[in-house]
């Protein structure tokens, strides 16, 4: 086993800035990146994750703002001069060359002693599960190995930075899910510090120490899964990390460390720690925590609502709610439960005040 890297990076980058004509990819960014953490940088297209992770690479240049490694000022080295290991989507093997060649790659570029060449790449594949595959070539193994080639080749030389650009994206489902498991093992086991590249959030939240949120070359929000998922600060963070219902307050106050208002005609509360209400305040809650139930009111958060539509996922049943003024809004049921018919009694959508929260 390959014990923890005492050289894995601690990366800041401060006030990053990246302009491209009239678009700004980056915009006065500044993170720190904590030695030995799984940081995954997550955003749709365009929003300047990938141009970061090539900023931090050496590959671009920025316009503005500092890099550096371990408190060394790194912003005017060279990709090669900063040594971090790079997976790329495409996998980018030598065809031509064995996998044990192409994870020796970096080694024989370095003049590594070929006795030692030979222990490194072979503990590297032992690592990745392909000691077996070391004499085939990448047209010979499938598309998760090529992955795992890549990936044994940018650890064999012990980076102190491995950064990785949608590796999995080419990847189905399944191959992709049993890969998670293999890179978080990996990643455990090397100690090296490790920045990824995603707009998946699923792979983001099951993947991640933390997760940084990026949009339009701006840093939203950065933060442990469980904590960006349950407290989101504005309604694209909540709306990119999964289904979120967002219930738009009129008349919002401020009051024991609660924020409450209306929607529609009922009070709707969130647990809310400033003294004063934003100015167009959404309460939001996940729909894993809503009940639907018949009959009067309940006394928590509630909203009257009727089934718009259905639709079967599987385990799950995912149903599609409008309230009165045709707000749409997600409940999730397990796919074996019986549907709620409304008839002459109203449908409620209630949850607890305590699982809310304000943006």
């Amino acid at each position: 086993m390959i014990s923890t890297n005492p050289a894995a990076a601690n990366v800041t980058a401060v006030d990053l800035c990246k302009r491209y004509g009239n678009t700004s990819a980056l915009n006065h960014v500044s993170l720190d990146v904590l030695a030995g953490e799984f940081l995954t940088l997550l955003g749709p297209s365009g929003s300047g994750k990938t141009t970061l992770l090539m900023t931090l690479a050496g590959f671009v240049e920025p316009d503005c703002g500092t890099l550096s490694l371990n408190g060394l000022d790194i912003t005017n080295r060279t990709a090669e001069a900063r040594g971090f290991g790079m997976v790329f989507q495409g996998y980018a093997l030598f065809p031509h060359l064995t996998v044990a060649e192409n994870v020796a790659f970096a080694l024989r570029i370095r003049k590594v002693d070929a006795q030692e060449r030979i222990r490194r790449v072979n503990e590297l594949l032992d690592l990745v599960g392909l000691i077996e595959h070391r004499d085939k070539r990448p047209q010979h193994l499938s598309g998760g190995q090529q992955q795992r080639v890549a990936l044994a080749r940018a650890l064999v030389y012990s980076p102190p930075l491995l950064l990785l650009d949608e590796p999995f994206s080419a990847l189905d489902k399944n191959l992709k899910n049993q890969l998670h498991s293999e890179i978080r093992r990996i990643h455990r086991e090397v100690g090296t510090t490790f920045i990824f590249v995603s707009h998946d959030q699923a792979e983001a939240l099951t993947l991640s120490d933390r997760i940084a949120i990026f949009d339009h070359g701006c840093l939203l929000q950065i933060g442990e899964p469980r904590d960006l998922y349950e407290k989101p600060i504005n309604k694209f963070c909540a709306e990119f990390l999964g289904d979120i219902n967002l219930f738009p307050l009129q008349h919002a106050s401020c009051s024991g460390g609660e924020l409450a208002g209306l929607f529609e005609d009922r009070r709707i509360a969130a647990p809310y720690g400033q003294l004063d209400a934003p100015l167009q305040p959404c309460v939001g809650v996940r729909p894993e925590y809503t009940v639907l139930t018949s009959g009067p009111a309940p006394q928590q958060n509630a909203v009257p609502v009727e089934i718009e539509a259905t639709s079967y996922e599987g385990a799950r049943t995912k149903l599609v709610l409008r309230s009165r003024s045709g707000f749409k809004f997600v409940h999730q049921i397990p796919s074996d439960a019986q549907i709620l018919k409304a008839h002459d009694e109203i449908l409620w959508l209630s949850w607890s005040g305590e699982k809310s929260f304000v943006v």
